[in-house]
């Protein structure tokens, strides 16, 4: 899809309550600006993120969805990120699947103090979304199955 000239991308960004929404609240506390399309959305732990939250978020009405999560090896859980890696690889072949940019879903590994990568990281998405323009699934549009025999 392309980008249209009114289109504001509307993002959802799950984070941890440790490293990543610390990082979001580091850019508040330095007055960073970010977009302010960006919806946020405390987990627990990136762990806990579940395939059908990340699938519900765009249709929802998201245009894309990104995870916030510890620094591999510092997670808070002990590997509850890697544990949201590997589902959100998974979420991502879901997407290629039916026929959704998997390009729309990322995840970002940061440290509590790291403000201003937070607010880069939401910069790059909103970016990346509005090359891709808006989602296949937003206001009821699915997007077209490919079936293979």
């Amino acid at each position: 899809m392309s980008q249209t000239a009114d289109f504001h991308p509307e993002l959802t960004a799950f984070t941890c309550i440790f490293c990543g929404y610390m990082a979001a609240d580091t850019a508040g506390s330095l007055r960073l600006e970010y977009p302010a399309n960006v919806k946020l959305v405390r987990l627990p732990c990136t762990g806990k993120t579940d395939i059908q939250y990340l699938l519900d978020a765009f249709d929802q009405g998201a245009d894309g969805v990104y995870i916030v999560a510890c620094s591999l090896g510092n997670c808070h859980h002990v590997r509850g990120n890697e544990r949201g890696k590997a589902r959100v690889e998974h979420a991502k072949k879901i997407l290629e699947n039916v026929g959704i940019e998997p390009e729309r879903l990322e995840m970002f590994f940061v440290s509590g103090g790291m403000g201003a990568t937070f607010a880069e990281i939401a910069r790059e998405m909103t970016e990346r979304i509005s090359r891709l323009g808006p989602s296949p699934v937003k206001n009821g549009k699915k997007a077209p199955v490919e079936h293979t025999a």
